[in-house]
């Protein structure tokens, strides 16, 4: 890439399937070496599987919807947060994303870092 490449733009159709999680619909628009941006949804009174971003460092901004953050040993470790909000993952951290509210969530979520975006595992932290 140079500094003469052009800025693309990616409209909502023009977004793929992003790795597939149960729970929880991603919508990928950029994937480079070192970045993963996209658009997530979950359906009210949906959780997420249990997963991790391996190597990533992942910003989550809450667009609309209510979203219920379970983190750390056991899970027990539990953030909520509405539209304005942002999330911080640690490379690493297993959790998962619940939507306790009556309406679908809408998250942006974008990543830096190396290797799988996506792991599912079975269960929390222990």
């Amino acid at each position: 890439m140079s500094a003469a490449d052009p800025v693309r733009h990616i409209p909502p159709a023009d977004r793929v399937p992003g790795h597939a999680t149960p729970g929880m619909v991603r919508e990928e628009a950029v994937a480079t070496g070192g970045m993963w941006a996209g658009f997530v949804r979950t359906a009210a009174h949906d959780t997420s599987g249990w997963h991790h971003h391996g190597g990533y460092e992942t910003s989550i901004y809450v667009v609309t919807g209510e979203v219920r953050m379970e983190s750390g040993p056991g899970g027990a470790d539990v953030v909520l947060a509405g539209p304005g909000d942002f999330f911080y993952v640690p490379p690493g951290a297993v959790h998962r994303e619940g939507n306790p509210g009556d309406g679908e969530a809408h998250l942006i979520v974008v990543r830096a870092g190396s290797g799988p975006a996506v792991v599912n595992v079975e269960g929390p932290a222990g």
